[in-house]
């Protein structure tokens, strides 16, 4: 399957789009209410999006979300729930990209990875993550 969810699918945890994921047009994965919006577009060359700015409207934003973009390499990630118990271990490799929206996670490189990550700021150092004790640290 080419896009999975992992927890709630109405209030996912985590959104995987495998790199052979395709769609015609616009789609958006992540629920319209989520503090961090998760979309796909392919368009035909040609194809113009009307020129236009954001504009600015106050936000509150009560949880980081995040979004790994792997370029290259092979890890694991898991996945906890809130009470800080494993849920899911998700295999992820070239070109794949998972949204973790909910819970805490842990990530182990089963080789060298080059990885993007996209999460909204600003970074607020010791503050935004509290570690989870796990047997994978």
């Amino acid at each position: 399957m080419s896009i999975e969810y992992y927890g709630d699918k109405s209030a996912p945890n985590a959104i995987v789009i495998r790199k052979n994921f395709e769609f015609e047009g616009i789609k958006f994965f992540s629920p319209h209410d989520y503090p961090q919006q998760l979309g796909y577009m392919k368009r035909p060359a040609g194809y113009e999006v009307v020129p236009h700015r954001h504009n600015q409207i106050p936000r509150t934003i009560e949880n980081t979300q995040e979004v790994l973009l792997i370029r290259s390499g092979e890890c694991l990630v898991t996945l906890f729930d809130d009470f800080n118990v494993p849920t899911d271990t998700i295999s992820l490799s070239d070109g794949d990209i998972i949204f973790l929206a909910k819970g805490g996670h842990g990530i182990q490189m089963k080789t060298e990875c080059q990885i993007i990550e996209i999460k909204q700021g600003p970074y607020l150092s010791d503050m935004d993550k509290t570690a989870i004790k796990s047997e994978q640290n």
